[in-house]
């Protein structure tokens, strides 16, 4: 008999962002406050009999605000990926149907693939019921990207390392923002490289401990990789300047860009902005607010 879930995979913004230069193995440590918004993307999943082949399928939301061609191979695509290391973690075929409904930008810098990867974690844990525990599915989710771990539980963490050392924070910060989401993408490779020509310092751990201990403040945020991204962005400097004399606040940058954010007192003040902000410049806004993912996450389709 089949099953079918409903899943939201919910974007992520860095409230405090240090990044290392690279090991010996390519990779970039960091120190990162993450946080859970409640943009998402919406994933169905449905099983299939044991003798059939898995199928997927990944679109655009119908409301979707900026939209990029899907046009990477179904096997790099990081929910496929997460499919395929479960099922090699059980050691069986967990055959389903994926329907993938994408509102998170591409090349954002808001963890939209990775957040995709951790819902399929969790979805296929719930629907085949695999009883694996959140420890064991970050252990898995640690070989797909390094933002796939904490968003396995979302919420507000501190990541470490390559994204496999989390401590989960009981507190979720009252935090509104008004996306903005300019035409250009941002390379995260790209970015990265330009972090290297930078010749970035160690991660200071303690700084993104002291923003966390002190609460959320938008005029401690930090993100080591926004002037790497604002140099990759084309225009993108113009734009974020632009908006910081528009909103007369600080405009941050998320993750390894392109996407920028302005916090704001509370929702309504982030509407406001928002529409501002779009009839202004003419650029793409969603006001957001952090979440708590909790389990909640999963219900049937409706």
């Amino acid at each position: 008999m089949t099953r079918s879930l409903h899943i939201k995979a919910p974007a992520k913004l860095n409230a405090a962002l240090s990044v290392g230069p690279p090991t010996d193995d390519g990779m970039h440590p960091i120190c990162s406050w993450m946080l859970t918004i409640d943009l998402h993307d919406e994933m169905t999943l449905t099983s299939l009999e044991p003798d059939r082949l898995s199928r997927y399928a990944i679109m655009w939301h119908d409301d979707a605000l900026q939209r990029r061609d899907i046009d990477w191979s179904l096997t790099t695509d990081l929910a496929v990926r997460a499919h395929q290391a479960i099922e090699r973690h059980v050691g069986r075929p967990l055959p389903i149907q994926m329907k993938l409904e994408k509102r998170i930008p591409l090349g954002g810098g808001l963890g939209g693939g990775s957040s995709d990867a951790a819902a399929m974690l969790r979805g296929l844990n719930e629907l085949f019921e695999l009883s694996i525990n959140d420890e064991v599915m970050e252990k898995i989710a640690a070989g797909l990207g390094s933002d796939v771990p904490f968003l396995v539980r979302g919420g507000s963490a501190m990541v470490e390392g390559t994204g496999e050392r989390l401590e989960h924070l009981e507190t979720i910060p009252e935090v509104h923002a008004v996306l903005i989401l300019p035409e250009m993408g941002c390379a995260t490779a790209s970015v990265y490289r330009m972090l290297d020509d930078m010749d970035p310092t160690a991660v200071d751990a303690s700084a993104v401990r002291s923003l966390v201990r002190s609460g959320f403040d938008t005029r401690r945020l930090f993100n080591d990789l926004a002037e790497p991204a604002l140099e990759v962005g084309v225009g993108l400097r113009a734009i974020r300047d632009e908006l910081a004399e528009l909103a007369g606040s600080p405009v941050h940058v998320s993750g390894s860009g392109s996407t920028l954010f302005i916090t704001c007192d509370d929702a309504v003040a982030a509407t406001a902005l928002s529409a501002r902000i779009t009839t202004t410049m003419g650029l793409a806004t969603i006001p957001v607010s952090a979440i708590e993912q909790g389990k909640g996450i999963l219900s049937s389709p409706s």
